[in-house]
């Protein structure tokens, strides 16, 4: 029932189907968070949870190795910095950019904790 979702809204239609007939999608809250946050990216879903879990783990790495690396070249630019006016807006323009990436691995982080709390939630 839940293969080949390939969006937010076939993941609803699927879950209140799924409810009409007294059942529910597995994994339905995490899967919704992470199709919010590959559809935020403009990444297109896998159509499995199991794929798209997969997938979204292997930006989070990629995302957390950039922030890394910023982190990295931002150390360098503090033990070498250069005094030009360039730099200084290229470094403000950086440090822009690793705030909004660490936002967005904020928010997906706790969106897994809030969902994996919501699943235990309901098991009780």
């Amino acid at each position: 029932m839940a293969d080949e979702i390939k969006s937010i809204d076939e993941l609803r239609k699927a879950q209140a189907a799924a409810q009409a007939q007294g059942t529910s999608i597995t994994n339905y809250n995490q899967w919704e968070q992470i199709l919010e946050d590959l559809d935020t990216a403009g990444i297109e879903s896998t159509g499995s949870f199991e794929g798209d879990v997969r997938l979204h783990s292997q930006i989070m790495s990629k995302i957390e190795a950039f922030i890394q690396e910023a982190q990295e070249a931002e150390k360098q630019k503090q033990i070498n910095p250069n005094n030009n006016e360039s730099s200084k807006v290229d470094n403000k323009t950086a440090q822009d950019k690793e705030n909004v990436i660490k936002a967005n691995v904020a928010n997906g982080t706790s969106s897994v904790i809030m969902a994996d709390y919501m699943k235990y939630y309901h098991l009780m």
